[in-house]
């Protein structure tokens, strides 16, 4: 037994809706007396699809001793327990989200696409290019450190970023960040116990008339959708647009609405 990532469930935040359920292709979660529960370790890759469907936050990724995932045994499993249709939706998401055999979660998957010779690598001996003028206008970003209320939250639009997303594309300041606050979080590593809370005090002030939420396309990313969307509730605007721009692992933009 190693330790890896694996599905953590705080019972004191789940509902027992039954999303979790729904959204794991691995069949790795069951709701047992009102509850989300994890199945068998065995059956859980951490690939983060339960993580953005979670209306509440209970569930997290967290790094523990566990059994190994098991790409046969699941499966199996699923094929006992939800039939072909369920082992087709088991293959479709493997397919879609690059799961071979020894598993792991998309989001951790190593891709190393081929780069154009424009992208190559400055020489060492190379002259450096001018660097490009950031357009950040605040510190701190992470949404750990802000702080409900800072002036930089005032009178303007907010984004609230994957914290991938600055490292995924080159045109993030100019597409994004130009005359706007932000916070930086990760829905999947980091502790977000009290993020929905803190982001609603931050959407309560009156004068921030949108929020993006910039995400990576890969599932776990949702979930950061997730507590923005809970976030707005709590807050108790209606005037507050929402919108969600989602980026692909090579920085492209593949879609941006309001949700």
């Amino acid at each position: 037994m190693a330790k890896r990532k694996i599905i953590r469930i705080n019972e004191d935040l789940c509902n027992g809706c039954g999303e979790c359920v729904t959204s794991c292709a691995e069949g790795a979660l069951k709701i047992v007396n009102g509850k989300a529960k994890l199945v068998k370790e065995q059956f859980c890759d951490g690939f983060g699809d339960c993580i953005g469907e979670c209306p509440t936050g209970a569930l997290t990724i967290e790094e523990r001793e566990a059994d190994a995932f098991d790409f046969a045994a699941t499966r199996e499993h699923v094929a006992a327990t939800e039939g072909p249709a369920a082992v087709a939706r088991f293959d479709e998401a493997g397919k879609k989200h690059g799961l071979a055999p020894s598993g792991g979660c998309p989001g951790m998957r190593m891709r190393v696409p081929e780069a154009p010779a424009a992208k190559q690598a400055v020489a060492a001996n190379a002259q450096m290019p001018t660097a490009i003028p950031s357009e950040l206008q605040q510190w701190p970003v992470q949404l750990h450190l802000v702080q409900p209320g800072a002036p930089f939250f005032k009178n303007r639009e907010l984004v609230v970023m994957s914290t991938c997303g600055p490292i995924a594309s080159a045109d993030i300041h100019w597409r994004f960040l130009r005359g706007r606050g932000i916070v930086v979080a990760c829905p999947k590593l980091d502790r977000t116990e009290g993020y929905v809370e803190k982001m609603a005090d931050i959407f309560s002030e009156p004068t921030i008339p949108k929020v993006i939420v910039v995400r990576m396309q890969v599932p776990c990313c949702g979930g950061l959708t997730m507590m923005v969307r809970a976030a707005a509730e709590r807050c108790g605007r209606r005037d507050l647009v929402i919108e969600e721009a989602v980026m692909s692992l090579t920085g492209d933009v593949l879609s941006q609405k309001a949700i």
